[in-house]
């Protein structure tokens, strides 16, 4: 996986931290298709021992693990799937 764009990154933030988000069907499809991927390959890590590779990459760009967390969190409650 290449290097997280700064969309990518501010979306991750924006999930993390900001629970005022507008919530509209083509807000939730933007999250699932844009950083769905980035949060299950995420999740993968930090719940299978996975090497970790977007973990570092959050870790780069300011992401701390509650972030990551708190980011899947939302995801989730939107009905963006992680598994």
């Amino acid at each position: 996986m290449t290097e997280l764009t700064s969309k990518e990154i501010d979306l991750v933030k924006l999930l993390a931290r900001d629970d005022m988000i507008e919530v509209t069907e083509q807000t939730r499809t933007n999250i699932e298709s844009q950083i769905g991927p980035i949060l299950r390959q995420y999740y993968k890590e930090n719940t299978q021992g996975l090497a970790p590779c977007i973990t570092e990459k959050f870790k780069k760009a300011g992401i701390t693990e509650d972030d990551g967390k708190s980011a899947i969190s939302r995801a989730r409650r939107l009905g963006v799937m992680i598994y």
